[in-house]
């Protein structure tokens, strides 16, 4: 058999194992007992399978550097624990990485900072700390949810935000210490923060539309819509490129705004219904999703895909859509659903447009009957088996 030909049926074969083995897992952890019995403990949960992935990603120095090296990051933390880190005070460091922050909070005259991480990357903090003379800081090698201590603590730091906010179990993780061992009027920081879902034109030399959106030089490739990927990470997209986004089509406003402080995690709604009135007209491509953490209301870090100031180490996530043409005036109802806010494949979004000749007569909310100016579109998400 020739080369070529066996590198072919041995790359489909592998594929088809591969694709195999994933509906294999996806049926197991759909039944509990069978899950419980199949994979460790922690890979029950999202929190419980991010906090593995989270051990061997985070020990990277690649990972490390990417942070340390982000500017607008660090100058926030900086700033925020200047202000707000007194002498005196007992800190946790959750997620310490190299202990960069602890090492803040120290010298800013703590007297006990908990630095916390399971993740091989502690070793490396211990000696980074003493080569510096930082002391009073007390590096633990466990998962959050495993430490305590004899007395309360004044502040919380921790930098738990994913690319999409939640991807990194920030609530369940943060608010768990927050309940368990911050004191009465002790501090989070960062601990107000919002989210963002925004529609967004895509610049057209940077574009790359579904495989059944193209026509390539009079070949089109349409009928291939009814071959739609099932996988889900398919319709996401990541990027920290400020050249991307053209522009969004209508005035950005968080979807959700959080405080650590007061949430309770069952508060985080699991479907979030809004409006977009499109003041820049132009394709819908996607909704790009980022965040903006605040301190004091003047102190911000945004992964924005259109801020020049954004935090570039954290990606901002497109989701993206069928291609739909809108008209300035004309409104964007979209619906974001999700089963699991850190598990990403399980999010799903679509969207109504209503024209502005019928979004002059009709309610700018999502609701009531489309009439004839409405288009229902972008739902292939919501379809996902």
């Amino acid at each position: 058999m020739p080369l070529r030909r066996l590198q072919i049926l041995s790359a489909r074969g592998f594929s088809a194992v591969r694709r195999l083995l994933a509906r294999v897992r996806a049926w197991v952890q759909a039944r509990p007992g069978l899950a419980a019995w199949f994979y460790p403990q922690s890979w029950n949960t999202a929190e419980g399978r991010y906090r593995e992935y989270n051990g061997e990603y985070f020990a990277s120095f690649h990972e490390q550097e990417r942070m340390l090296a982000d500017k607008p990051r660090m100058a926030f933390y900086h700033a925020a624990i200047a202000r707000h880190v007194q002498p005196g005070d007992r800190v946790v460091d959750l997620g310490t990485g190299t202990g960069i922050l602890a090492a803040f909070a120290a010298r800013r005259g703590a007297a006990k900072v908990y630095a916390i991480d399971h993740s091989a990357i502690l070793k490396h903090a211990r000696t980074l700390a003493a080569a510096n003379r930082i002391e009073n800081v007390e590096f633990v090698a466990t998962h959050s949810s495993r430490f305590s201590v004899d007395e309360p603590v004044d502040v919380i730091l921790h930098e738990q935000m994913g690319d999409c906010l939640f991807d990194e179990a920030m609530v369940a993780n943060v608010t768990d210490l927050r309940d368990r061992i911050l004191k009465p009027g002790g501090l989070i920081l960062p601990s107000v923060f919002e989210f963002y879902c925004e529609p967004i034109k895509v610049r057209d030399q940077r574009l790359v539309p579904f495989l059944w959106e193209l026509e390539v030089h009079g070949y089109d490739y349409s009928c291939l819509a009814r071959n739609r990927p099932q996988d889900p990470g398919y319709y996401r997209l990541v990027s920290s490129d400020l050249d991307l986004v053209e522009h969004f089509l209508g005035e950005p406003e968080p979807v959700l705004a959080i405080d650590l402080h007061t949430l309770k995690e069952p508060d985080i709604p699991h479907e979030i219904r809004f409006t977009r009135t499109v003041v820049n007209a132009g394709r819908l491509d996607g909704y790009a999703v980022y965040f903006r953490a605040r301190v004091d209301g003047d102190l911000c870090l945004s992964s924005s895909p259109l801020d020049r100031g954004r935090a570039p180490h954290w990606g901002f996530r497109i989701l993206r859509s069928d291609r739909d043409d809108f008209a300035a005036g004309d409104i964007i109802e979209v619906t974001l659903k999700v089963g699991s806010w850190p598990e990403l494949d399980s999010w799903r979004w679509s969207h109504v447009k209503r024209a502005a000749a019928s979004a002059a007569v009709a309610a700018p909310g999502v609701g009531g009957a489309a009439d004839a100016a409405t288009k229902r579109a972008g739902a292939w998400n919501a379809n996902l088996r």
